[in-house]
């Protein structure tokens, strides 16, 4: 499916990346809150290098989560992913586009200065 977004924006220092979902290298949204949360912050960081860029440059999430009693767990995984100082973050109960999905992130994140 073609979706029309840019996966990634950048305007002067600010970083802007589309939501991401917690698909696996091989395109599959893996059970469970924690698989799906992994692999997410996992496509993040990816997205995040091709501008040399890594998780401690993400200054704000928005998080959106398809079942609230998920929370704890994907807070586990979160925490354990993001150093200090933890980016500013919204956590949201929502419903995804895709049934099985039940995680999605975006982030912003400042850009690095030459």
């Amino acid at each position: 499916m073609n979706i029309p977004l840019s996966k990634l924006r950048l305007d002067g220092e600010t970083v802007y990346l589309s939501g991401e979902l917690g698909f696996d290298k091989n395109g599959v949204l893996p059970d469970g809150i924690e698989a799906q949360t992994r692999n997410c912050i996992d496509n993040i960081r990816k997205t995040l290098a091709t501008q040399g860029l890594d998780l401690s440059d993400v200054l704000s999430c928005t998080c959106y989560l398809t079942d609230a009693t998920d929370f704890a767990k994907f807070n586990a995984v979160y925490a354990d992913a993001f150093g200090d100082p933890l980016p500013v973050r919204t956590t949201v109960g929502c419903f995804l586009m895709l049934p099985q999905a039940r995680v999605e992130i975006t982030v912003i994140a400042r850009a690095r200065s030459e």
